[in-house]
């Protein structure tokens, strides 16, 4: 039941999202919070955070995650949860310093890293991994802001918790069958290839009838 759950909001959200692109719900917020979903640009490569079904043919073989020039794109969508061991609670702020989980939306699996050498750059490859929602302790990030909370206009980092690397972009593009695609990786450096900001979205509300535990597969009262 929980995996049909997931899957059916998975298609309403797809839905959604394919005809209202910049929809943003409770746009007073100035800040991201637990359940929205939401596309992340790399502010020095100008590229969305990407997946798609389509797996690496070397190194994990899991499902790629690249950058994307195009803003109408309904793979670049992820919803931010919390990890299987830290409650993350619909409408509430995310702190500077929280680790989270990232789902991507059409597939259902999360945002990923581990010591495969990515591709073309040959640092630390990215990933979506697992299934309905649910992987293992290597999809989980911790989010590097400034202040107390991720401001949705604030270029953060994303540090993978497990190794330290840094979600990254430094321009290199894939050939056929994703042409164009920027190649996304881990870095251990800090640098400006290193920052996100959120972009287009709907941004969660703190729920009226109490808080929803979003650490947990999607269900559809979402």
């Amino acid at each position: 039941m929980e995996s049909l759950g997931f899957l059916r909001v998975q298609l309403f959200i797809s839905v959604l999202l394919s005809c209202m692109f910049t929809l943003s719900t409770g746009s007073e917020m100035s800040f991201v919070t637990c359940g929205s979903v939401v596309k992340l640009l790399n502010v020095k490569h100008n590229v969305r955070l990407h997946s798609h079904d389509v797996r690496y043919g070397s190194g994990s073989g899991q499902q790629s995650v690249t950058g994307v020039t195009v803003v109408e794109d309904s793979n670049s969508y992820w919803s931010v949860r919390g990890t299987s061991d830290a409650a993350c609670h619909r409408g509430n702020p995310v702190q500077c310093g929280q680790n989270i989980r990232l789902t991507h939306v059409n597939t259902g699996r999360n945002l990923h890293s581990h010591y495969f050498t990515s591709p073309l750059s040959s640092n630390q490859e990215v990933s979506a991994f697992g299934e309905n929602g649910e992987g293992d302790h290597l999809d989980e990030w911790t989010v590097l802001c400034a202040g107390s909370v991720w401001q949705r206009d604030e270029s953060v980092r994303f540090r993978h918790t497990a190794t330290d690397a840094l979600l990254s972009v430094t321009g290199e593009q894939y050939g056929r069958p994703i042409h164009g695609q920027r190649e996304v990786h881990g870095m251990m450096i800090s640098g400006s290839h290193s920052y996100w900001r959120t972009m287009e979205g709907i941004f969660m509300k703190p729920s009226e009838t109490g808080s929803r535990d979003f650490s947990s597969p999607l269900h559809t009262e979402f």
